[in-house]
């Protein structure tokens, strides 16, 4: 079991990537949404996060969704002027479609995978001797 100051290490790191991909899917979200999402962030992987594997696995989960939102973001900003898409605006669309959906299905799967390897870890048995025990005598 890593130590606790490993732990806060990885969820603040998590919680940075999450915010980061956030800023980068509302394109200007302000300081303070940043510093919000950061925070909740960080709270979440602190909560939900028992070891390393487990804080990684909710951060690329959450980094999914992001990817998930970034094309419907894209659409409802570029929507909201109220005029017809231009051509440019709707490549823009497609490009955000494209590239978020084949992100968000990447970094969930990658999760699931995560998620995968934490729970088998934590069901598997310790089969390691502690070190300097003498094995176990053989029965007649």
């Amino acid at each position: 079991m890593p130590s606790s100051w490993i732990l806060a290490l990885n969820a603040a790191l998590g919680s940075v990537v999450v915010a980061i991909g956030a800023w980068l899917a509302w394109n200007g979200l302000s300081v303070y949404g940043v510093a919000g999402i950061l925070t909740a962030a960080a709270a979440l992987l602190w909560w939900r996060g028992r070891t390393i594997t487990l804080i990684w696995a909710w951060s690329t989960l959450l980094l999914g969704l992001e990817c998930f939102a970034w094309p419907m973001v894209t659409m409802l900003r570029i929507r909201s002027t109220g005029a017809e898409p231009s051509d440019d605006e709707m490549g823009a669309i497609l490009s955000a479609i494209i590239m978020g959906l084949f992100s968000a299905v990447f970094w969930m799967a990658f999760s699931y995978g995560l998620f995968k390897r934490a729970k088998e870890g934590a069901a598997a048995p310790q089969l390691e001797r502690p070190r300097g025990s003498a094995p176990a005598p053989k029965k007649r």
